[in-house]
Parts: C-alpha cells; structure tokens; sequence
C-alpha cells in the first residue's frame, strides 16, 4: 500500500495547500486515497477530506498510544489505494528535548517516506545545508524527497534544483510558483473551514492544476510506493455493524458548527445513537430527539445570523430548562451563554448559561489540555472522580466574570478552559466545556455521553 508523509521545516510552508492538490490529482487519477492530519485539527481535515471525496482522520500522540495510532492508521488505510498523511508544524519541532511526539516520530512509527515542502521565497544555495541538515539530524528517517514551494521563477527553480541535487540525494519532486490564487483564506484559528467556503470545490480545483503542472506526480507515487507494508490489522479488518440506535441525538452542523472528529461520529452511532443534523443557523426549531451536541465552529462569524433565530435559541433553551441532556464543546458553549461581543458588534444568543462571551484578538485557549474529572461529572457511566484527560482546546473567546456559583466537570492540570482552573460547566443535565474530547486511548466519553442521553429518556 503506498502512502507517504507531507511535512516542512517549519509552519506556513504551504504544506497543506500543496497537501489538498495532492490529495485531489490523485484522486483525479482514479485513485483512492486516504488523508491523515497529525495532531489535534479540524480545518485542515474538512479541506483533506473534502479534496478527495472521503474521510480524513487524526494521528494524535496526546490522545492516542502509539499501538493505537498503527491499528488505525492501517485499518483506515486498507480500503483504500494511497495514503497521504499531512504533518503539522515543523518536521523536528515540539518542546521535548529528545523530540518525542514530533512529526518526525510519527512518520518513523509508520515507516513513513518523507515529502518535504521547502518555502524557498528568498532562498538560494542556503537550501543545501538546510536539507544536509534535516537528514543528518536523524539518519533513521526517511526523507525521500522535496518540493519546493513558492519559487521566484523558472530561473530561481533551476538555480535551486541544482543545490538540492549538487549537495544532496533528494529527489525534487516539484517547484511550485508564488501564486496567491492558490492560497486558502485564512482567519484566527487556521484556515476558513471547507464547509464555510461557498467556493471550496473551485479553490482546490485550482490547487489541483497547479500542483498537476509543477509536481512530478510519478515520482511522488514511486516515493509513496517504496512504504513498507502497512501494519496488519488485529481483527482482520472486520467491522461489526452498530446497534439499532434506541436514542436520537441531534447534532448541530452548518457552517457556524462543524468541528466532529468523524470517528467519535462513528463511535456515537456504535453506542446506539442516532444522529440528527440540525442548524442553528437555519433551522426555526430542533428535531425531535433525545439528547444535544453541540460541537465547536465559528459562532462569532454567523452570530448575525444565530442572533436572528430567535426561535432556535429559544427552543434549545427550553429543551436544556425541560432537563434534556446536552453536550457543548467550544462554539456550543459559546452558543449558550446569554451574548457574544465581538469588537464593537453585540449578539444575543440561547442564555442558557449566566454570562457572556468576549472574542479576543489573541488565543486566550490553544493546544494540548489535561483534566481532571470531579465529583460533579455529570454521566455517571463510569464515573472515576480523579481521572485525567488528555485533550485540547482552540479558541480565541473567553468568558466574561464566570458565575462563581457555577459546578465544573473538571480540574484543569494543563491548559486555560473557563477560568484558568476549572472547564465543563454543568448546568441541569447539560455539560458545557472549552475542551473537545476524543474517544481514543480509552477515553469511552461517546459511549458514556449515549448512557447518559438513554437514561434521561
């Protein structure tokens, strides 16, 4: 099974854009590829996912032990013809000293052939040791080749291309001109999402061409090819069908709510869930259903329009005072308190929760979390008053003078949540947090969260 790792030396080197063309020109060539994103992300995935027609998934060392990371990685991958996985950051960067969990980690715990994609904008003979550098900083990973990204001209391509190959005996797979056509607006917390961007199709369709023009698609299948064998999958790779759902949970999904991890999804419906999309931009009332998830997005950029739907604020309202179960991540917190401020703009939102929310130019909550669970949890399932969490959290809002009377789900050892100390408001039966959950590493919170939703029924 060929697949390989896209990674950079460092951030904002174009890895993911030229990540997206790749991923849609092979899938252009009939083939069917399977994205990874490393690390905690929603964005970069939706556009991953969306360039080739399927599902990208996460490869977490903070949520997932390395065994985990292989079985799903390669029962992901088998039903599928090419992997691409993209890295985040840079190659070799993280904060541990010996570089535990870094991209570099991850590609070698995969066998993993590394594409590096080398930002070259005011870059001449320099590349040379830079890439002498990066292979020699860690002979036991595979870097199989380049390409280099955003080239001043056909002549700074050639003056660049004879460094690489005079210095060292990596391939350079592409040179791919500045063109600011190609690049994927951005705002606070990474790229727009895809299913935000009216025109998301066209843009990676440009991607496409270009990434079609200027990279030796060839020789990126023959590095790909030269991965070892995927890990073998323990159960053969069967999968048992879910339950016959018994509970109704409807989900908020539209282009203010979308961010879901599509295997806590999967793992939801495995526990007997049915899952209902609705949208609180929309939609004038709820479906009929069980229980709520309200996941993260961008609120802030539809709160015009969550404002005006007076009747969907007011019906989630009565069906959190009614005692209906309720799961809120980052935006769905932010959805239910009583306003959100935003520069100079005001919206009214649910006001189920007693405060208001101030956007902040910078992240007031960003990267890897640890919890601790409290007495006050609110799904009983389970319940280990002390367990730790891994998690993370990505937001640019915080809370304004938190209710000191409020109850938390969690301690926070790591990380910002509601007020520095605390995260997972619970209010009634509904638990509200800055902090998105994973079920992965034996977290099991879909299964609880489902128990928790059939026993209120």
């Amino acid at each position: 099974m060929p697949f390989l790792y896209i990674s950079a030396p460092q951030k904002s080197s174009g890895k993911t854009t030229l990540s997206i063309g790749l991923a849609r020109e092979l899938t252009r060539r009939g083939l069917r590829v399977q994205p990874f994103k490393k690390g905690p992300d929603y964005i970069d995935p939706l556009w991953l996912g969306r360039a080739c027609g399927g599902t990208c998934y996460n490869l977490d060392f903070h949520t997932m032990p390395p065994g985990e990371i292989r079985t799903v990685f390669a029962r992901v991958l088998q039903d599928a013809d090419f992997g691409l996985i993209e890295g985040n950051v840079g190659l070799y960067d993280g904060i541990d000293l010996a570089g535990q969990h870094t991209n570099a980690e991850l590609a070698k715990l995969l066998g993993a052939p590394v594409l590096l994609v080398i930002d070259t904008h005011g870059m001449s003979r320099g590349i040379a040791p830079l890439l002498r550098g990066y292979q020699a900083f860690d002979p036991s990973l595979r870097i199989a080749g380049v390409i280099l990204n955003k080239v001043g001209g056909e002549r700074h391509a050639a003056n660049l291309r004879r460094f690489v190959e005079h210095y060292t005996d990596l391939a350079v797979v592409g040179a791919v001109p500045r063109d600011a056509d190609v690049q994927i607006e951005e705002r606070h917390l990474g790229l727009i999402p895809s299913n935000e961007a009216p025109a998301s199709d066209a843009q990676i369709e440009k991607v496409r061409r270009v990434v079609a023009e200027h990279v030796d698609m060839d020789a990126v299948m023959a590095i790909a090819a030269g991965a070892p064998r995927a890990p073998a999958v323990a159960d053969g790779g069967a999968r048992s069908q879910p339950p016959a759902p018994d509970v109704r949970i409807g989900i908020a999904r539209d282009d203010a709510f979308g961010f879901y991890y599509p295997d806590d999804l999967a793992a939801l419906e495995a526990a007997g869930a049915e899952l209902v999309p609705f949208s609180p931009v929309r939609d004038a009332d709820l479906p009929r259903v069980d229980g709520l998830f309200i996941g993260g997005g961008f609120p802030e950029c539809r709160m015009r329009e969550l404002d005006e739907n007076a009747s969907m604020r007011a019906a989630v309202a009565d069906f959190v005072a009614a005692g209906g179960p309720v799961y809120a991540e980052c935006g769905g917190l932010m959805y239910l308190a009583e306003r959100l401020h935003w520069g100079e703009r005001t919206a009214r939102f649910c006001g189920v929760l007693s405060a208001e929310i101030a956007m902040h130019e910078r992240p007031r909550g960003r990267g890897y979390v640890r919890l601790r669970e409290t007495g006050a949890f609110p799904w009983r399932a389970d319940a280990r008053p002390g367990r730790e969490i891994p998690c993370h959290e990505f937001h640019h809002s915080a809370v304004v003078r938190p209710d000191p009377d409020w109850c938390y789900a969690y301690d926070v050892l790591r990380g910002s949540g509601v007020d520095g100390r605390h995260d997972g408001i619970v209010h009634r039966n509904l638990l509200a947090s800055y902090a998105h959950l994973r079920d992965v590493g034996g977290l099991g919170w879909t299964r609880r969260f489902v128990e928790h939703v059939r026993s209120l029924r």
